[in-house]
């Protein structure tokens, strides 16, 4: 998930000025991504004004705004079981019974993770991954009642999803097979993780629906269909696939039934990242079955998908599903990666009743701000109407809101410097997400692992 790039840019100094929104150029209007959904009631905002730098050196937010931090890695956990995890990720918020929230919160450890996920006994998939998920309960007023191991001994635990039934989809942004830098199984696999009791769930990995470096996952709440994106470092890229499982929507356990994995082929693009020019749309999007979901032999993206190949793109990332349909981001594309085009990050719509993939969202690049790191991840609805975009590029890092107009403006800035004094460097930002009621956003540091609880006027 972290890449890595050129630190020395116009846009660190917009950063210190308060001029944030102007170090990241987006174009297209975002009306499609709200259609159908509660955030269509209203018409969004331009922004909550500038940031106001954090005495404490933690988090930056415009006034009005305060935080609460839940937990940092490397502090106890309170259930005894060991320490906060180390690289804080993809994250979601469920709701609680007497207005608790539960938070499931994912822990990007590879095989050199400082701070591993404590391995528990009856919720340890391998025991020589140091991965996993912790679970945090909270109370009315945002203070932490539990937090405790939900699942541990899974790699490279990047983003996921919540399903219609109230679980989280962990995702392993990872394919490394057993015996591969000492683990005891074959890892690149999705887990179910009950937020409000991880037992309910073990760790069960969901094989039919494939083994790949995973990253994010959204479920059709009508039809059960889960849209899964593939988060491939070099060439071929990864690919944007669906599940169609044999137990649509039956609740908790359910993909353990099965089904059948397919990934998706637009005739004529082999790589999204060459359609730069916002609303184009292409109908007629084909779904093809993956030959071998295990990959017992052939990682997917190198697999043969027959006459017609099939579409790949740098980095899919984010996917979220709203109104009618699904939307996944690419974080960025880069010729010099081996893409076919360059882009600072695309949103995609893809609307399975039409079988039409739109192209909502193109950042950058602008005139003066050329830095391809900057780039989106995880994204998420607000209550308020906009979209919440985390940064995962390099310099200063920023939660950024985008109004349905296309307006972009800063929420949050990481002040956490992870580098050193000459040269600074701040973690991404990862797992915003909102709580039942839409009065806080909670969002991760990745590093130091940071978990925020924020509160403010988000409807105004």
């Amino acid at each position: 998930m972290t890449e890595t790039g050129p630190t020395a840019t116009r846009r660190q100094v917009l950063a210190g000025t308060g001029a944030l929104g102007l170090g990241v150029a987006f174009s297209g209007a975002l009306s499609e991504l709200f259609a159908g959904t509660a955030a269509a009631q209203t018409t969004g905002h331009a922004g909550y004004g500038p940031l106001v730098p954090d005495p404490e050196g933690l988090l930056d937010l415009p006034e009005g705004f305060r935080y609460r931090v839940l937990s940092r890695e490397g502090d106890p956990l309170r259930s005894g079981e060991g320490a906060v995890p180390s690289n804080h990720d993809g994250m979601s918020a469920f709701e609680g019974r007497g207005g608790r929230v539960h938070l499931v919160r994912n822990h990007e450890n590879r095989h050199t993770g400082k701070v591993p996920v404590p391995a528990v006994e009856g919720l340890t998939y391998d025991p020589a991954a140091k991965g996993g998920c912790t679970a945090l309960t909270l109370d009315s007023r945002n203070r932490v009642l539990s937090e405790r191991v939900a699942i541990a001994g899974t790699a490279v635990n990047c983003a996921g999803g919540p399903t219609p039934w109230g679980t989280w989809l962990t995702c392993e942004e990872n394919e490394d097979k057993a015996g591969t830098n000492g683990y005891t199984k074959d890892h690149g696999f999705i887990f179910e993780v009950d937020p409000a009791d991880p037992r309910r769930t073990g760790a069960v990995p969901l094989t039919a629906m494939g083994r790949f470096q995973h990253e994010a996952i959204a479920v059709d709440p009508r039809r059960g269909v889960v849209y899964e994106t593939e988060d491939a470092f070099e060439r071929p890229f990864g690919l944007f696939y669906r599940f169609l499982p044999d137990r649509p929507l039956g609740g908790r356990g359910s993909l353990r039934a099965g089904g059948r994995l397919q990934a998706m082929r637009v005739p004529g693009v082999p790589d999204l990242s060459t359609i730069q020019d916002i609303g184009a749309a292409f109908d007629g999007i084909e779904w093809v079955d993956v030959p071998d979901p295990q990959a017992a032999q052939t990682p997917i993206r190198f697999q043969d998908f027959g006459r017609g190949g099939i579409t790949h793109a740098q980095k899919l990332e984010g996917c979220y599903w709203g109104g009618r349909s699904v939307y996944f981001v690419s974080s960025f594309a880069r010729t010099g990666d081996g893409s076919a085009a360059d882009h600072y990050g695309q949103v995609w719509r893809y609307d399975p009743e039409r079988r039409r993939l739109t192209l909502v969202v193109v950042f950058g690049p602008d005139t003066d701000v050329r830095l391809p790191g900057e780039s989106p991840d995880n994204i998420c609805l607000a209550p308020g109407g906009g979209l919440m975009v985390c940064e995962d590029g390099s310099g200063a890092q920023h939660v950024y809101g985008v109004t349905r107009r296309g307006e972009v403006y800063a929420v949050a800035r990481n002040r956490q410097n992870i580098g050193t004094v000459e040269e600074p460097e701040w973690g991404e930002f990862a797992g915003v997400t909102f709580s039942p009621d839409g009065d806080t956003m909670y969002v991760n540091c990745y590093a130091p692992g940071t978990t925020f609880a924020v509160t403010g006027p988000w409807r105004r």
